[in-house]
């Protein structure tokens, strides 16, 4: 195989919502707040039954059913998370359990935060391009509100939990474009998981600076490595980090025929799985046509980042 494409997506979120009424009887917040600086109305919270893998699960068991595939049909999984508690079984080895799958599959987890999913697509991709694989599941997932500090008004707003997932298999004709990745060590400590247990903990203003003044030039070359143009692209999907963020970004990537997913009003930011958990919703929603060049494109803890062009399923 020359290259892998996406061929189908599921996305997975807790049942419980935390609305920000619920958050102003917690924290010195408002909904007015909220939505001037972040502009998320809604998140999603875990039950004490819902830990990472099983979010996990729950995505990939959708993703492979609108692929119309078994589990024994996926030799890779990867899961993208910051939240795991437990080092091992990893997330990935867990999910395979879950879904019984016989077939021997590669299990990793990646950790990379908020661009974990765009960084394990690229794996997989890789690897199906090496042909060290032949059709992987990609996983993004995270419990935010499990690592949140909700005495802090500045980040509890913020976060909320879920899971997305794809299956990515081989085909002659690359449907996965080239990744464009990177990080700026000097800046890691701008987003941090740290301490025993560990607290999410941001640098707001330096992070709202670096991706609007930084991250439009870096899409804009990701589109080159594709071989597009910004208008040429359908869809974009940036990490649903804060709605003040996305809207400008999008506007500077001059993608100004896109549909440009705005998830995060109604999710939060849910870390690694803010992408797949968009764009899943945006394709079962039939807002991007299947086959067109939608913009892929990750950043945050580590101030790391990662984006691809694919087609749509």
């Amino acid at each position: 195989m020359t290259g892998s494409r996406v061929v189908a997506l599921g996305h997975y979120q807790p049942a419980k919502v935390l609305t920000n009424e619920d958050l102003a009887d917690m924290v010195e917040t408002s909904d007015e707040w909220i939505l001037s600086r972040v502009g998320i109305r809604t998140r999603h919270i875990a039950g004490p039954d819902e830990p990472v893998d099983e979010l996990a699960y729950q995505a990939a068991a959708k993703a492979l059913a609108n692929a119309g595939l078994i589990p024994d049909d996926i030799d890779l999984v990867l899961v993208a998370t910051s939240t795991a508690i437990d080092r091992s079984p990893n997330m990935a080895a867990r999910v395979a359990a879950k879904l019984g799958m016989a077939s021997a599959p590669a299990v990793m987890d990646l950790n990379v935060v908020c661009s974990g999913f765009t960084h394990a697509l690229a794996t997989a991709d890789h690897a199906i391009r090496a042909g060290s694989a032949t059709r992987a599941l990609v996983i993004g997932a995270d419990t935010m509100a499990g690592i949140t500090d909700w005495t802090d008004r500045t980040t509890c707003v913020l976060t909320g939990d879920g899971a997305g997932a794809a299956v990515v298999e081989g085909c002659e004709e690359p449907a996965v474009g080239p990744v464009l990745w990177g990080s700026v060590p000097e800046m890691g400590h701008a987003v941090r998981i740290e301490g025993t247990p560990p607290v999410f903990a941001q640098e707001g203003q330096a992070v709202y600076r670096w991706t609007t003044s930084r991250l439009p030039a870096l899409a804009r070359q990701t589109c080159e490595k594709a071989g597009i143009t910004p208008e040429e692209l359908a869809g974009v999907v940036l990490h649903q980090a804060n709605l003040r963020i996305i809207e400008p970004l999008a506007a500077k990537i001059g993608a100004v025929n896109a549909v440009v997913a705005r998830d995060v009003v109604d999710s939060g930011n849910t870390s690694a799985a803010s992408i797949p958990m968009a764009l899943s919703k945006l394709v079962e929603r039939r807002e991007i046509p299947s086959g067109a060049p939608v913009l892929l494109f990750g950043f945050g803890g580590n101030l790391s980042y990662a984006g691809q062009v694919i087609r749509c399923p």
